[in-house]
């Protein structure tokens, strides 16, 4: 076949593709979705007794906050690497709420300790977080998955890393929903740790679960 005729044949075929939105509102709907699923995960399971009472402090608010803001920009991140021009600096775009996020949290070990000493740095094992985190999250991380292979996954590694990242930070804010613990060093440690970790291991994972021919991980 001639290249002429090769062109024209490709050109008589081809379809009109659609773009796709951009980052931002494309996390957004995701976010409608995963925060959805998180709230009927919290009202399935029942919402800490106290959860009034918590709305009303600043200090409970503002690590919420935070971590939703990390929620949103790491969705906004991992979608926005999957534009094959994307700046590699949308990787970095969590690190600014997820520094308030830890930063919160250590102020709030701070605080305990100049409140209860030694007895408000006490961490005790609370294995179920990890759990509930993955649970909450499983929805919302399957969901971004599938947005995500509508691009091109180009640094599956990071991309994966980042949506897990997202998914696991609306499981840790619908958790302290429910969860009674808020002593400042167990969030950090078993909550905001799980995350990190649930983060880590999808992002070792970025090539087998997002696959693209040559991309780097």
């Amino acid at each position: 076949m001639k290249t002429e005729d090769l062109i024209n044949r490709l050109a008589g075929d081809a379809r009109p593709v659609r773009p796709l939105g951009s980052p931002l509102k494309r996390a957004l709907g995701w976010l409608a979705v995963a925060l959805g699923f998180a709230l009927a995960m919290v009202w399935a399971i029942g919402p800490r007794p106290d959860l009034i009472e918590r709305l009303t402090e600043a200090r409970f608010l503002i690590e919420q906050g935070a971590a939703l803001a990390t929620a949103i920009a790491a969705a906004v991140a991992a979608l926005a690497l999957t534009l094959p021009d994307a700046s590699r600096l949308w990787r970095w775009l969590p690190a600014i709420p997820g520094a308030a996020w830890l930063g919160t949290l250590g102020l709030g070990c701070f605080r305990d300790w100049a409140q209860m000493g030694p007895d408000g740095l006490r961490l005790t094992p609370d294995p179920e977080c990890f759990f509930y985190i993955a649970l909450i999250g499983s929805l919302p991380i399957v969901a971004l998955v599938l947005m995500l292979r509508q691009g091109a996954p180009l640094r599956p590694g990071w991309t994966l890393g980042l949506a897990a990242l997202a998914a696991a930070a609306i499981g840790n804010f619908a958790l302290r929903l429910f969860h009674m613990q808020d002593a400042a060093l167990m969030v950090l440690v078993w909550q905001v740790g799980s995350v990190a970790l649930i983060a880590a291991l999808a992002a070792l994972s970025g090539r087998a679960v997002l696959r693209w021919p040559g991309a780097p991980a």
